[in-house]
C-alpha cells in the first residue's frame, strides 16, 4: 500500500514517522522543506510538490494546518487531480463541516474515496501512536484503511457514513476544552482575588473532581504560567471555536458560550498571545480581574 502523506507539522510528522516504523512506503511533502529532510532520513521517498507526492499512491492521508492550507494543497496545487481512481484519502485535519462537504463532492467527481479521520491527542500521543482516530465516511473505504488507523491510534472511534459527522464531533471536542481553559481561568482568577493561590485550586480540582487529562494538562500550565512551548496555539483555538460555532449555525443550534470564548480568544490574540499555548487563555481572565 503505496501512502502519500501531506502536511509534516507538529502532528503530522511523528504520524508518519510510525507509518514508515510499521513498514509502510511513505512519499512526503510538506511547504517547508526540514520536516521532509528529517522524514527522509527515517526512510520516507521526498516529494517536491504535493502532486508529486501523490502521483500512483493507493492512499493520501493530509495533515494540514486549516481550511485554506487544504484547498491550496489540494486544490490549487493540484494534489487532488494526482490520486488514482480508486485511490482513498483521509483527511485527518481540523476542517470545516463546510469545506468536508466540499471536499467529498470533489472526490466523487473522479472516483475517488474521501474520508474524514480527525485526531484527539499533542504531539507526545501522535509519537506514541496512540492518538484517538474520530472517523466519518464510507464503510468500506474506513475498513480498507483500518490497518493504518491501527498503526497510528490507539482506538478508532466511527461515526457515521458522512466525513462532517467525525469533523463535527472534532469541533465539538474542542469547543468543550476551549470551555474547561475558560472555567479553570475564571475560577482561578476568583480564588485569587481572595488571596488564595490559583496552583492550590487546580491541584484539587484536577486531582479529584476534574481528573481528566485536558483539566489536568491544562490546569498545570495555567497553574505554572507555562505557555511555551506551545503544544496547541491559542490562535488555532481560536480557528476551532469559530469553526464549531459556523457548524453549529448550519445546523441552527445555539452556542451562547461558545460566543464568551470567542471574545475571550480575540482578546489575547490583541495582546499578541496568539503564538503562546493554548492554557494562555486564562492571562485573559487575570486581566479582566486586574490581577495582570
Amino acid at each position: 500500500m503505496q501512502i502519500a502523506f501531506l502536511g509534516l507539522g507538529t502532528m503530522g510528522l511523528p504520524m508518519a514517522a510510525n507509518l514508515l516504523k510499521a513498514g509502510y512506503p511513505v512519499r512526503a511533502w510538506n511547504r517547508s522543506p526540514d520536516p521532509v529532510a528529517r522524514l527522509a532520513v527515517l526512510g520516507a521517498e521526498p516529494a517536491a510538490t504535493a502532486r508529486d507526492a501523490v502521483e500512483g499512491a493507493d492512499v493520501l492521508i493530509s495533515m494540514l494546518a486549516d481550511d485554506a492550507a487544504t484547498l491550496a494543497t489540494l486544490v490549487d496545487g493540484q494534489a487532488l487531480d494526482a490520486l488514482k481512481p480508486g485511490a482513498i484519502h483521509i483527511n485527518m485535519a481540523t476542517i470545516s463541516v463546510a469545506l468536508a462537504n466540499q471536499l467529498l463532492a470533489l472526490h466523487q467527481a473522479r472516483g475517488v474515496a474521501y474520508v474524514a479521520a480527525p485526531v484527539l491527542g499533542r504531539v507526545n500521543v501522535a509519537e506514541a501512536g496512540q492518538l484517538q482516530i474520530l472517523t466519518g465516511g464510507d464503510s468500506a473505504a474506513l475498513a480498507t484503511v483500518q490497518p493504518l488507523f491501527d498503526v497510528l491510534g490507539q482506538k478508532t472511534w466511527p461515526f457515521g457514513e458522512r466525513p462532517e459527522q467525525a469533523n463535527a464531533v472534532k469541533l465539538s471536542v474542542n469547543f468543550m476544552i476551549a470551555s474547561a481553559i475558560g472555567a479553570m481561568s475564571e475560577a482561578s482568577a476568583l480564588v485569587e482575588g481572595y488571596d488564595v493561590a490559583k496552583a492550590g485550586l487546580l491541584e484539587l480540582v484536577t486531582s479529584t473532581l476534574f481528573n481528566a487529562p485536558v483539566y489536568k494538562g491544562y490546569g498545570a500550565a495555567i497553574a505554572e504560567q507555562r505557555f511555551e512551548p506551545a503544544g496547541f496555539k491559542l490562535a488555532l483555538g481560536l480557528k476551532d471555536v469559530r469553526l464549531a460555532m459556523d457548524a453549529a449555525q448550519q445546523v441552527n443550534v445555539p452556542m451562547a458560550l461558545a460566543s464568551t470564548l470567542r471574545d475571550s480568544h480575540i482578546e489575547s490574540l490583541a495582546h499578541g498571545e496568539g503564538h503562546l499555548d493554548w492554557a494562555a487563555l486564562s492571562r485573559t481572565a487575570a486581566r479582566r480581574a486586574g490581577q495582570a
